[in-house]
């Protein structure tokens, strides 16, 4: 079975020195507010991480198996190996509501960029003229590291397809048509689906600081505007990022009104502004959040 290696970036480690240099300093409690909501979304990754299916995976080195014998000229072993590998799926498939993908591998990688939306801007305006001047390598090396996400990525199966293929193989080999069978599998070993959702970490702060706004505004609406500023900084990040798009109503909606509750953050309304906030934060996020096929 072919393993799935994912590089996991240390991007707060590789970012460039024009980004590194001209990040600005966050206070202590904002960066205590960020730090707490990575960790949290980190442990809430791991803890929703999709588990691998075992028979799955065992399926999977049965037919790795089959296809080795393919190679060596055992037919019998080969045939052996895949009425075991489809023997793995046998409860999966006879259950009334088969899935259309089991997981078999999983995996977890947590690139923080830290910086502000000023040196984003400057790194991508330095970008863009080195392109212009033909400098494409160069080019390269700024924009690579500039993302801030918790990438969770799934390896599966595709019911649709394998369990047939393997039937299939399992047919030529009785008709000793052995390269077509190799064909036929090495196609299907190769057909995995991967799944990929990335969390943007700048919207995960964003979605803690306003919280955290609203738990100290009454009482300290100093510290509380200190929270929404590093959230609409947060939000602003996200947008030049990448990850939202630049029309998107929604973005200049939650930016407005970050803007005025920065303005009176101790009204009698508070409360309530708050809320509706964090309920448009919630509502925007679980779209930009959405798994991706590859």
């Amino acid at each position: 079975m072919k393993k799935l290696f994912l590089s996991s970036l240390a991007a707060s480690l590789l970012v460039t020195a024009s980004i590194a240099k001209e990040a600005t300093p966050q206070n202590t409690a904002v960066k205590q507010v960020n730090n707490a909501a990575i960790s949290k979304a980190r442990k809430n990754a791991m803890e929703n991480q999709v588990k691998v299916i075992q028979e799955a995976v065992d399926s999977l080195k049965y037919a790795h198996n089959a296809l080795n014998e393919l190679y060596k000229g055992n037919q019998e072993k080969a045939s052996k190996s895949l009425e075991k590998a489809l023997g793995k799926l046998e409860v999966t498939l006879a259950s009334k509501n088969v899935p259309k993908l089991l997981p078999v591998d999983s995996h977890i990688a947590v690139n923080e960029l830290i910086t502000s939306s000023n040196a984003i801007k400057e790194a991508v305006k330095h970008a863009k003229d080195l392109l212009d001047d033909d400098k494409l390598q160069a080019a390269k090396a700024i924009l690579e590291p500039l993302k801030s996400e918790i990438d969770i990525t799934v390896v599966s199966l595709p019911l649709a397809t394998y369990p047939n293929a393997l039937k299939e193989t399992a047919k030529l080999i009785h008709d000793n048509k052995i390269d077509e069978a190799k064909v036929v599998l090495d196609l299907a070993l190769n057909t995995l689906v991967v799944t990929e959702k990335i969390i943007p970490i700048p919207l995960v702060e964003a979605t803690e600081l306003i919280a955290a706004a609203a738990e100290v505004a009454e009482k300290d609406p100093k510290t509380a505007k200190l929270y929404l500023d590093a959230a609409q900084e947060a939000l602003k990040i996200s947008k030049q990022l990448g990850y939202v798009s630049t029309s998107d109503i929604t973005y200049k909606a939650l930016d407005d009104a970050i803007s005025s509750l920065k303005l009176d953050a101790t009204s009698a309304e508070v409360k309530g502004f708050f809320t509706n906030l964090e309920n448009k934060l919630k509502d925007f996020t679980s779209k930009v959040f959405s798994p991706k096929d590859k």
